[in-house]
């Protein structure tokens, strides 16, 4: 039964001895304590941050990808458009009559589908340049908010306020990167 008891204690977290001995002040398990306290929270809100920036990242990745296989297939429908129109333009040649007003005219059809084809391409390709130009800051920020995360680890291990504070400073440059990955100022 004592067995029982022990292994279900390792499982089972007892509430401290309201009457243990405290340690005293300023000692390592004291300031311990203190470092896990706060780490602990901020460690998670910078998870969060980590993880609202990976999700834009693969967002603007999506874009990228997206984006260019669509620009892609508009400029091959736009290459199918002009071998059309062409086709039209060199059969109208040796056509007489109506033929020849009718291979003209899918001639103009042509031409108006590759004005609006080139249109949608160039728009598609603009976001993706823009998608382009964000994903680099993403990408630091990311890195910045994974070090803030290993630094507030390691002052829990090392009891170590300096290290707790540089990891605010670490977040803070990946707040910035964010920043720039959204608003592109310069």
């Amino acid at each position: 039964m004592a067995l029982i008891d022990s292994i279900l204690g390792m499982f089972n977290k007892q509430p401290k001895d309201p009457d243990a001995p405290k340690p005293p002040a300023g000692s390592r398990s004291e300031r311990e304590a203190r470092i896990k306290d706060k780490a602990g929270l901020v460690i998670n809100v910078f998870a969060l941050l980590l993880a609202v920036n990976a999700w834009y990242g693969g967002k603007l990745s999506s874009t990228v990808l997206n984006n260019t296989i669509a620009a892609n297939n508009q400029w091959s429908w736009y290459q199918a458009k002009n071998v059309r129109g062409v086709i039209y333009e060199t059969a109208s040649l040796s056509a007489t009559g109506d033929a020849k007003k009718t291979l003209l005219e899918e001639k103009a059809r042509m031409d108006a589908d590759k004005k609006e084809i080139i249109e949608k391409a160039k728009k598609l390709e603009a976001e993706r340049d823009e998608a382009k130009l964000r994903s680099p800051w993403i990408g630091y920020a990311n890195t910045a908010y994974q070090l803030a995360i290993v630094l507030l680890s390691a002052s829990i291990l090392a009891v170590s306020m300096p290290l707790f504070w540089a990891s605010f400073g670490v977040a803070s440059i990946g707040i910035l990167l964010s920043a720039q990955g959204l608003f592109l100022w310069f």
